[in-house]
């Protein structure tokens, strides 16, 4: 709605101060306080040319826009214009493109296009733990906006395993494993082996080695080595699979470094073919000193490739097998350089789609104010974070609710949801320091805040008698805006403060998706949420909605409605689900 205004507002504006009405709708802002208007005009910029001070500017602006037939008032104040618009004209226009459904929940912005997003990625024969939640649920974010913007999204689960750390768990299983208990117990055991070797090692330097010569064996195709490695493969997705499940999360590919195997020396053969590699102390690097960048590693002295080499060969299979024009890569900050140099050596081998791989970093998830640590056993498994969000959950729905038939899911809807949205109501870059007492809360920005919204909101339409649906599957149908409302009914309606911030706050959903988009950023997505329920519960406390006349409740019930549907979708794109009885 706003973008419709300000396209408006730069089209009074502009022969008034003789810029074109494009430059003048870049500059207009949306005020900071509601108090001061729905829009406003900063008069900076007009300073030169006018030859006029700004608050000059917008003094004389002001009382020229009140006649245009939008506004319903314009003001000067300091410099700038805040215009306050017609409510009934604004709120007529926002019903009208919700009846015709005009990109308010998805677009075709990425229409012919596919991106391949890497998510998730753990590491096997080690538990999933709370830092793999963040790569997981950022990813599935943007994969879910990204399909919402008409992209073709591959979410890729590129397993870690492979590499020199299955050498040492290999090594640590011979010298230290007991059969019985790690048959039991095999991901705790397991990583339970992987840090007594380090702890091993630092007295013992040459278990280094003899984890090197392990997984070269790998490498060279031992078939016990291997053997054991599948195994450790087979036992560890067991436990991932779960954990997805309870989540929610999909995936599209689940391809492991291994899978790249048979496709390094096939980049080995190009780079060098390409005069890109250089000797390196007897080992095969790429240099970047153009860049800026230290060399890129590509092959090891005693033959044994590389995280970059797996990368490069991951990348162009990417590219040409799955027909990825863009790849995006949710893993954690301190990767950073790893990927600077990966798109460097895609972009020194002449493929123009590098411009287009992009490394979507974030913070660090601490547990505790402490950065949790695979070597020195310092995790705390999502599983068990998951399963005790859903345990708490389940607690306040049964002092809320008793009676709730669908208690089991519902409170598995709001623990796992709880979990989800305390990270991604953080901008990505940021660090997260998890408090599960606070993520689970029913007040404040929380999941079940806006979750509990949106079944207050459910609670309103079936009492209307306008929601009905099937408990089992969780579908659920109300009326659509199509035919409940006619715009002649707007026109007579007094538009309080409260109604119209719900409609002006439902009204943002499309421009903030699509800065969430373009700007890579769920967290967006989650604040307009909390924003929208926010905006409605101060609704729904002051304004009668089923007690109101006729007219008055099928309009606020359409804005019931809108805003129920509004959550659904919002809260989809970022993984939750929303129960519609809590």
């Amino acid at each position: 709605m706003m973008h419709f205004f300000k396209e408006k507002l730069a089209s009074a504006l502009s022969p008034m101060v003789a810029v074109d009405a494009t430059t003048l709708q870049d500059w207009i802002e949306i005020p900071p306080d509601k108090q001061l208007g729905d829009l406003a005009f900063p008069c900076f910029q007009l300073a030169k040319s006018m030859r006029k001070s700004p608050q000059a500017i917008a003094s004389e602006l002001a009382p020229k826009l009140d006649t245009e037939p939008f506004i319903s008032k314009s003001e000067a104040v300091g410099p700038y214009v805040n215009v306050h618009l017609n409510r009934k004209e604004a709120v007529s226009y926002w019903i009208t493109q919700m009846q015709e459904n005009l990109d308010f929940f998805t677009s075709n912005g990425g229409q012919n296009q596919a991106v391949a997003i890497d998510l998730s990625s753990p590491n096997i024969a080690k538990p999933f733990s709370m830092g793999h939640l963040r790569s997981t649920i950022i990813g599935t974010a943007l994969a879910n906006l990204l399909e919402s913007d008409g992209y073709q999204v591959f979410r890729i689960n590129h397993l870690g395993d492979w590499g020199t750390q299955f050498g040492k768990i290999i090594v640590a299983y011979h010298r230290y494993g007991e059969v019985e208990a790690i048959k039991k117990h095999p991901i705790q055991e397991l990583n339970a082996l992987y840090v007594r070797f380090h702890e091993e090692a630092e007295t013992n330097p040459a278990l280094e080695d003899e984890g090197r010569a392990a997984f070269k064996r790998l490498e060279d195709g031992d078939e016990a080595t291997l053997d054991l490695w599948r195994w450790m493969v087979s036992v560890s997705m067991e436990e991932f699979n779960r954990t997805y499940a309870m989540l929610g999360t999909r995936f599209t590919h689940v391809l492991g470094e291994s899978f790249y195997n048979d496709k390094m020396d096939s980049v080995v053969k190009e780079l060098s073919e390409k005069h890109l590699l250089t000797t390196s102390e007897g080992a095969e690097v790429v240099m970047l000193e153009e860049e800026n960048l230290p060399p890129c590693l590509i092959r090891k002295s005693d033959g044994a490739t590389l995280y970059a080499t797996r990368d490069l060969a991951a990348a162009l299979y990417r590219y040409r097998d799955l027909g990825a024009t863009s790849l995006w890569y949710v893993v954690g900050g301190e990767q950073r350089l790893h990927f600077q140099q990966l798109f460097a050596v895609l972009t020194r081998m002449g493929y123009s789609f590098a411009k287009d791989c992009r490394h979507i970093a974030f913070g660090l998830m601490k547990i505790g104010g402490k950065k949790m640590s695979t070597r020195k056993g310092q995790i705390v498994r999502l599983q068990e974070v998951l399963d005790e969000a859903v345990r708490r959950a389940r607690e306040i729905i049964d002092e809320k609710n008793p009676g709730l038939k669908s208690a089991d899911a519902t409170a598995k809807a709001i623990g796992v949801g709880a979990v989800i949205f305390n990270d991604l109501k953080t901008h990505r870059i940021h660090e997260i320091n998890f408090s599960l007492e606070q993520a689970v809360a029913f007040e404040g920005e929380t999941g079940p805040y806006v979750q509990y919204t949106h079944a207050r909101a459910c609670s309103l339409l079936r009492k209307a008698g306008l929601l009905t649906g099937n408990e089992s599957t969780n579908e659920w149908v109300t009326f659509t805006l199509n035919s409940s409302i006619d715009i002649a009914e707007i026109a007579a309606y007094e538009w309080d403060d409260v109604t119209y911030e719900l409609v002006k706050t439902l009204s943002y959903y499309s421009s903030v998706r699509q800065r969430a988009i373009d700007d890579s950023d769920p967290s967006q997505i989650a604040k307009f949420v909390l924003d929208t329920a926010q905006a409605f519960n101060r609704f729904y406390h002051d304004v009668p909605i089923l007690s109101a006349s006729d007219q008055d409740r099928r309009l606020r019930l359409v804005l019931v409605d809108a805003t129920r549907i509004t959550i659904l979708r919002a809260l989809k794109i970022l993984g939750l689900e929303c129960p519609v009885e809590i």
